[in-house]
């Protein structure tokens, strides 16, 4: 599992990191432009967050993959982060509109690949957690 768990975060990172290119990959300087300031600075910070969380659970999970497997805390924290990845797996079908990916195929494959990282990720922390 402990193998499992250091792919987990090597992904995990390269996943936070990936956020520090979203404002401009979406274009956010012209899209966010009819929002109240608060609210286009909040999906500044809120995705830098994100993105750090994100980043650091991979570091946990890449330095202390041993911890995380045979501790009684690692298996509670295996629990928390679960509940986060299996949520986000969740709204992957529930909080975006399928018209964003159906019929365009980067689109649809993005959603299909994201899905699978969604459940493996889901996967690895139940496993760890519960079994």
């Amino acid at each position: 599992m402990e193998i499992q768990l250091s792919i987990t975060g090597i992904m995990l990172i390269a996943l936070g990191i990936i956020h520090l290119i979203f404002p401009k990959y979406f274009d956010w300087k012209n899209d966010l432009q009819t929002m109240s300031l608060i609210n286009r600075q909040m999906m500044y910070v809120h995705t830098l967050f994100i993105g750090l969380v994100v980043f650091l659970m991979g570091v946990l999970c890449l330095l202390c993959s041993n911890d995380i497997v045979h501790t009684h805390l690692g298996k509670m924290l295996s629990g928390g982060f679960f509940v986060f990845w299996f949520t986000r797996l969740v709204i992957q079908f529930t909080g975006y509109s399928s018209s964003l990916w159906k019929g365009k195929f980067f689109e649809t494959f993005v959603h299909v690949l994201f899905s699978i990282l969604w459940v493996y990720f889901s996967a690895v922390f139940f496993m760890i957690a519960f079994l």
